[in-house]
Parts: C-alpha cells; sequence; structure tokens
C-alpha cells in the first residue's frame, strides 16, 4: 500500500519570524490522521528569518536531526556543543535522559531553511548524544546514502538510538535508484525538492510517501529532486 501526502496538506504555521511547514501533528496543528508513521513522529520543514531562532528549551527521549538546505543553523546545549550547522550539514542529538539547547539564525540577511525530524528512540533514557555530519552533493547524486542507522555494521554516516534507517539521495534525468523494503516495516518517502516518481507515482518537493506492506522502493524520473527514506519500525 502505497498512500500520497500532498505539500499543500500539511499543517502550516506562520509565527511571523518562524514559516513551518507539518507532515504530521505538532503544536498548534493537530490531525488524528497523522500523528506520526511507524516511529517517525515529525517532520516540520522550518524557514528562520534572519536573527531569530528557538531560545533555550528542552526534550527528553527523542531522536531529533537537522537536515539544513539553506543558510546555517546555530547550536547549543546543555552538552557543552556551540557549532553552526551550514547547508549540507545533517545533525543528530539524541535527547535521551534530558537536554536543553538553542537554535539560531545569526545570519543578517538570509533565511534558514532546514528539516526538523524526531524519530521515537529504541531505549528510554540514555545518555544524551550529539553528532553532526556533512555530505557532499555527489555523494548523494543517483545513489542513496544512508545517513543514520542503529547498527554500526551498515556504515551510517551517523549512529541514532532508534530502530529506524535515513536515507538520502538527489535524482535528476536516468538517475534511478532501488530500495528493498521488509513487508513487516513500513517506509516513508520526503520529496524535499524537485520531482521524482515513487513507485509510478509522481511527487513534488513537500510531498510524500507512506509505504506499508510494500517489497521495494523505486526512485526515478527525477528533475532536480533530493529525497528523504526512512526505513521505520512498524
Amino acid at each position: 500500500m502505497l498512500t500520497i501526502r500532498k505539500s499543500q496538506d500539511r499543517g502550516y504555521a506562520d509565527h511571523g519570524w518562524l514559516k513551518s511547514f507539518h507532515s504530521f501533528s505538532f503544536a498548534g496543528y493537530y490531525d488524528p490522521a497523522f500523528m506520526g508513521w511507524g516511529n517517525l513522529r515529525v517532520i516540520n520543514e522550518d524557514r528562520i528569518a534572519p536573527g531569530m531562532g528557538f531560545g533555550t528549551h528542552g526534550h527528553q527521549d527523542m531522536e531529533i536531526v537537522s537536515y539544513v538546505l539553506s543558510g546555517s543553523l546555530a547550536h547549543q546545549d546543555s552538552m557543552g556543543n556551540v557549532t553552526a550547522i551550514p547547508a549540507g550539514d545533517v545533525q543528530r542529538m539524541s535527547a535521551g535522559s534530558g537536554v536543553r539547547h538553542s537554535e539560531f539564525n545569526h545570519a543578517p540577511q538570509q533565511l534558514t531553511h532546514f528539516l526538523q525530524i524526531w524519530v521515537e528512540p529504541a531505549e528510554a533514557g540514555i545518555e544524551p548524544g550529539y553528532a553532526q555530519n556533512h555530505i557532499a552533493p555527489a555523494d548523494k547524486q543517483g545513489r542513496l546514502v544512508l545517513v543514520a542507522s542503529q547498527h554500526e555494521a551498515d556504515q551510517p554516516s551517523m549512529l541514532w538510538n532508534a530502530d529506524a534507517k535515513l536515507y538520502s539521495t538527489m535524482l535528476d534525468g536516468d538517475d534511478s535508484v532501488v530500495l528493498a523494503l521488509d513487508t513487516s516495516r513500513k517506509a516513508y518517502v520526503h520529496v524535499v525538492r524537485g520531482q521524482v516518481a515513487v513507485n509510478g507515482q509522481a511527487l513534488h518537493g513537500g510531498d510524500a510517501a507512506m509505504l506499508a506492506n510494500e517489497s521495494v522502493l523505486q526512485l526515478q524520473q527525477g528533475h532536480d529532486a533530493e529525497v528523504l527514506v526512512f526505513d521505520l519500525a512498524p
């Protein structure tokens, strides 16, 4: 079964300094039909105005990923990390037993555009952790790059405390990728930008596909497409 969720059907919040699309119920947006998919709980597409950001706040028992698309995200947390996350970087924060952090756009004249992703943890109460990695566009072109996994043997870019795998790819022209799926699990495809065919269904930037009881995922007919793929616990 493959279910399409169009970009315009997502929740939307305009706070002036922050404009955010919500793929699943979040904060003031609530839709009981979209509370998450498998153990994927949040995908927010955020745009932060220059000089603005999220003040210090807390999280617990969640794997949180920031996938920066343009601009830069300044991060500071209670673990002692003070970093900049530029476009092309992926950051993972394991909130575990509890962490506090802030996120800001310090650029005077540039929006920060990024995806905020939350995945439920495999184990609660772990020690908080942090990782950050850059994935060059050339490495993602025409192939799936494993961004995060629970298992070191998978050789992901980053380890996380979640029964899930996160892949990234860029597709254009004749590029095509295929991923075998376990029919007992779920998969989720989020089109970051451009357009692409997901198992023959045409999707555009902001669109998503939810897959259950499917044995294969094929992405093809891309036009300047960047895509995230999640292999998820049911």
